[in-house]
């Protein structure tokens, strides 16, 4: 008689992990946000309430880590560096416009955004995980952008990041529509205008 090898625990807690952030990715498309329930999560990712508890304090936190893990994470947050400042900043808010329109996206982070508004503590994870990176990678940027003379050395950086970050996010927060790539190019002709050295 043979006995089937045992999982370790460290894998099969792995794969639960992996199992409960794949079910709240695959029910934030199929039902109304009020149905996503942590009861619907642990059905669908066949574990049990419990195992969700464990890691996640609230429904919005594993909301935010599903997020996460579907748009790469903030790991690494780097904007490039080409010598191009235009070119550069005009990449990543491209990205960002087409990021925030894709359907897939546009879902999680408003189901997110429904979860911060009630959750301090959730508002204050998406701020120090989300945000912060994204910012601080902007800022360094612009950091090198007045170093090399791309931009005035007097100019706010702290204010250029938001105005490069701000006009795209309420436009898509108070669902404005709009959000172009043309969108994104005219924001970025007036902040570089707003900061030109000339």
């Amino acid at each position: 008689m043979t006995t089937k090898p045992k999982v370790p625990p460290v894998r099969r807690s792995e794969r639960a992990r992996s199992a409960i952030l794949t079910a709240t990715t695959e029910l934030v498309f199929e039902v109304p946000y009020g149905r996503l329930t942590i009861e619907a999560i642990a059905a669908r990712a066949g574990v049990g309430k419990q195992t969700i508890y464990r890691w996640w304090p609230t429904k919005g936190a594993v909301l935010f880590d599903a997020l996460l893990e579907l748009s790469g994470g903030p790991d690494g947050v780097a904007l490039p560096d080409t010598g191009d400042l235009r070119a550069d900043l005009g990449l990543f808010l491209r990205a960002t416009v087409a990021e925030m329109t894709e359907p897939r996206f546009d879902a999680f982070l408003r189901a997110v955004m429904i979860e911060i508004q009630s959750d301090p503590d959730l508002a204050e994870v998406y701020r120090e995980r989300l945000l912060a990176p994204q910012r601080e990678a902007i800022h360094e940027r612009l950091r090198i952008a007045v170093e090399s003379g791309a931009i005035r050395a007097d100019a706010d950086l702290e204010v250029a990041v938001d105005l490069l970050v701000g006009p795209v996010q309420t436009r898509w927060a108070l669902g404005l529509g709009g959000l172009t790539e043309g969108y994104a190019d005219s924001l970025l002709e007036l902040v570089l205008a707003a900061v030109n050295p000339s």
